[in-house]
């Protein structure tokens, strides 16, 4: 297969061709290469349409994506891509053990999404996840997350709502 080739074929992009593609990439750490290039490339349209399988394939094998968190770290601090490479992006750190030299950047990233207004609210949500997965190791993270999520609860959609009283929930 070639994955650059599946993931921009309009005909045939659909979830069936999501699943496929990240089947294939899972099965050998040259096909994860191979996805993960479209991932990062500078394609917009490619990385959106790799964005969900890169996410699906690093939760199935978790040991696949960890060469690469370097470079899915860096991605959260891109504004020149589509959404769903951001989306993600997080969605795989809230499954993963975050490399400890990588903590101080996931966390910044991750409150300025919650923060902005204008963050997407799966983004948000996925941000708040790993910010309560990362304020287990650090606890002095607990208070401002807490803060945050309070001041936001107004103005938040209702799944943000939602997230932010399970996490406050489980924070105390």
């Amino acid at each position: 297969m070639n994955i650059k080739e599946a993931l921009l074929d309009d005909e045939a992009y659909n979830k069936k061709r999501m699943l496929e593609v990240s089947e294939y990439a899972c099965a050998s750490a040259k096909n994860f290469t191979a996805l993960m290039q479209c991932f990062l490339a500078n394609d917009y349209r490619l990385a959106q349409r790799a964005a969900w399988s890169v996410s699906w394939a690093a939760r199935k094998k978790p040991e696949m994506i960890k060469p690469y968190i370097k470079s899915l770290v860096a991605q959260l601090n891109r504004t020149d891509v589509h959404n769903a490479v951001i989306r993600n992006s997080v969605r795989v750190l809230v499954a993963i053990d975050i490399p400890e030299s990588f903590h101080g950047d996931v966390m910044t990233a991750c409150f300025k999404f919650i923060e902005s207004p204008t963050t997407t609210v799966a983004i948000k949500a996925f941000s708040l996840t790993t910010l309560y997965n990362l304020s287990k190791i650090y606890p002095a993270i607990k208070g401002e997350l807490q803060l945050i999520i309070e001041d936001r609860m107004p103005h938040e959609t209702a799944a943000f709502k939602s997230r932010g009283k399970k996490i406050l929930n489980a924070m105390k």
